[in-house]
């Protein structure tokens, strides 16, 4: 499948003709990248994870178009009656079909950034076996093996050693970034120098991406 990266958390996965968006936030090109999307996945109510606006715009105008995001979201989303029936509430440990694409579901908590800070629940999504999307959270993948790990490679609520910890546990043969929009050059390069060397002595080779580059996985 096609992966183009948004800024920030934003992904959208393109294949046979088939479109899915996971985390259209505000600190993204939301609107870009839903465009012709089929399906959404939401995996938390974080607005650098869901532009409401643009994403209930997206839902009014194509008809085809369906979510899937944490009960929290998806109750928020169906109080507009015009398009709640094509708002899906997604569980932990849940198995279903969006856009022609298989979906897993992992988590369920949104990792603690202060305990003055309430937790909200969060939903990590494997697409197609192949490429998992964690939201905010370090959740690993249980029974099964990660061919493409999108990595929150900066975040208020982790740090660097533990994004280091997560790439080396779940050990996919490829990793991309995302969770980056609040890093400058020089941070960037310090994390991505760490996970790529670190990663690589695990079996895992990283690639860093810019808002709009696209690669094949």
């Amino acid at each position: 499948m096609k992966l183009t990266k948004y800024t920030h958390a934003c992904v959208r996965l393109e294949k046979d003709g088939n479109v899915l968006v996971i985390d259209p936030g505000a600190f993204s090109e939301a609107e870009e990248a839903l465009k012709g999307a089929h399906a959404v996945l939401i995996t938390h109510e974080h607005n650098d994870h869901i532009d409401s606006p643009a994403v209930l715009a997206a839902l009014r105008s194509n008809e085809s178009l369906v979510v899937h995001a944490p009960a929290g979201v998806a109750t928020a989303l169906k109080e507009n009656s015009d398009i709640a029936a094509r708002v899906h509430v997604a569980e932990p440990g849940s198995d279903f079909q969006a856009a022609g694409f298989g979906i897993k579901t992992f988590g369920g908590q949104h990792a603690v950034i202060h305990h003055q800070i309430p937790v909200v629940a969060n939903i990590g999504y494997l697409v197609d076996g192949n490429v998992f999307h964690p939201g905010d959270s370090f959740v690993v993948p249980d029974g099964l093996d990660v061919k493409t790990l999108l990595v929150p490679i900066h975040a208020p609520w982790s740090k660097v050693g533990e994004v280091l910890d997560f790439v080396i546990s779940v050990r996919a043969p490829k990793a991309f970034p995302v969770h980056d929009a609040l890093l400058n050059d020089m941070g960037r390069g310090l994390v991505e120098g760490h996970v790529t060397r670190i990663g690589s002595r695990y079996g895992t080779t990283y690639q860093s991406l810019a808002p709009r580059d696209s690669v094949e996985v």
